[in-house]
C-alpha cells in the first residue's frame, strides 16, 4: 500500500463514530478510576451504581468499536478510534481523580 493510499484511508475513516466511541470510553474510564477510588477509600454505598454505570458505557463503547472494525476495509481506518479512545480515556482518568477528590473529599 502507498503512502498516499494509507493516508486517504485514514481520511475517509469515520471520524464521527470515532468521537462517539471516545466521548462513551471517556465516560467510561470516568467511572472505572472513579470506582477504584470508591475502594481504595472504602466508599461502600457508590460501588454498586458505578459499577451498573460502567457496565452500560462499556458495552455500547465496545459495540460502536466492534461495528467500526467490522465495516473497515483496511485496520488503518481504525486509527481515528484509537486516537480519540487514548486522548479522551486519558481526559476521563484524570477528570474522575479530581471530581472524586471535590465530591468524596
Amino acid at each position: 500500500m502507498s503512502i498516499t493510499a494509507t493516508i486517504a484511508s485514514v481520511a475517509d475513516a469515520d471520524w464521527y463514530m470515532a468521537s462517539v466511541a471516545g466521548t462513551l470510553h471517556f465516560v467510561f474510564v470516568f467511572f472505572k478510576a472513579f470506582q477504584q477510588r470508591n475502594v481504595a477509600f472504602m466508599h461502600y454505598w457508590w460501588v454498586m451504581p458505578i459499577s451498573f454505570c460502567m457496565a452500560g458505557t462499556e458495552v455500547f463503547a465496545v459495540g460502536i468499536i466492534a461495528v467500526g472494525a467490522i465495516t473497515a476495509e483496511s485496520w488503518l481506518e481504525l486509527m481515528p478510534y484509537a486516537f480519540m479512545l487514548g486522548l479522551l480515556g486519558g481526559l476521563g482518568a484524570i477528570v474522575a481523580m479530581w471530581v472524586h477528590k471535590k465530591v468524596l473529599k
